[in-house]
């Protein structure tokens, strides 16, 4: 498949390489002159111009920040090529690329370090890597010919709608960047903590060394999913504090605290039996909601897994 990948950080450059390493005929474009010649250096084919590396190519992989893509969209002016895209938000980008032939797309694969040297071909290895499908907008030949594309570079690829997605990312990401953050700053003014932090601050306050600009955009671009969802933490941790002004606090934050270890313990979910199904886009979600993901496709037909159990599509 002919594609061009616009925007070589991280993402967009892991991208290229995994592309070029499955035999696909790939060009790419980065607006940094540096990244355009470091991606050259590498032996890849960079254009000029967002409008150069699109044209005449069947797929278009968007991986630049949801500020800038207003800029690029206009760029792309006329393509009637497939675009899909890597964005960690995904109702902004769904609004942003009407009129497009566009499948929203997130790779839940990243690492503290960004930019084109630290992209790798490998990166995506086992990632989970969601595929949005609406159920009224979202052509499902397309769809499947992108899930086919990603699970052959290795990615189990999860259905679901874009607020689905945005709901969850705000759980399991985009709060805990911002909670690592306010972690983080336990070592402002304070050697002694900055001596005995060991694991569990380490662990915790990991994605803290992500570039501010990069949690600024995702937290901010998905505000209010974020905004609802940190409330939520924000009560959890009040209704903590007030356990421990109780008469037994200990037995009180040993109940909350086991369910948090259970749940915990039993991540990540043990799979299920996989299957050879029929797809349709009701029965694609009802896996995606279930914790299931699509591990390859041929034709119509997608081999699917769901957690814990087997699973049947009809």
């Amino acid at each position: 498949m002919s594609t061009a990948v616009i925007g070589l950080g991280l993402i967009g450059g892991s991208l290229l390489r995994a592309l070029a390493a499955a035999g696909h005929d790939v060009v790419g474009y980065d607006a940094d002159p540096a990244t355009r010649e470091a991606a050259r250096a590498a032996g890849f084919r960079v254009a000029g111009t967002v409008g150069e590396a699109v044209r005449g190519t069947e797929l278009t992989a968007l991986a630049v920040p949801l500020t800038v893509l207003p800029e690029v969209i206009a760029e792309m002016a006329g393509h009637d090529g497939l675009v899909t895209d890597v964005t960690s938000v995904k109702g902004p980008v769904r609004d942003l690329m009407k009129g497009f032939r566009f499948v929203g797309g997130h790779p839940m694969a990243g690492k503290e370090t960004s930019g084109f040297a630290a992209s790798e071909a490998g990166l995506f290895d086992g990632c989970a890597w969601v595929l949005c499908l609406e159920p009224h907008d979202t052509d499902l030949t397309d769809w499947l010919s992108l899930a086919a594309l990603f699970t052959s570079m290795g990615a189990r690829v999860v259905p679901v709608t874009a607020t689905e997605h945005d709901t969850a990312v705000a759980q399991i990401s985009h709060v805990p960047h911002l909670f690592a953050a306010v972690l983080a700053q336990q070592l402002l003014g304070n050697p002694l903590a900055g001596t005995l932090a060991a694991g569990s601050f380490r662990d915790g306050t990991r994605v803290a060394a992500t570039r501010p600009e990069l949690t600024a955009a995702m937290c901010g671009g998905n505000w209010s999913a974020v905004q609802r969802e940190l409330h939520l933490l924000i009560g959890e941790l009040q209704q903590l504090e007030k356990d421990l002004l109780l008469r037994d606090p200990v037995s009180e934050l040993a109940r909350y605290l086991e369910h948090a270890s259970q749940a915990r313990r039993a991540w990540p979910p043990a799979p299920g039996s996989i299957r050879t199904v029929t797809a349709d886009v009701q029965a694609l979600l009802a896996l995606g909601r279930a914790g299931g993901w699509v591990t390859s496709v041929t034709g119509a037909e997608v081999v699917a897994m769901r957690p814990g159990s087997d699973l049947f599509i009809s």
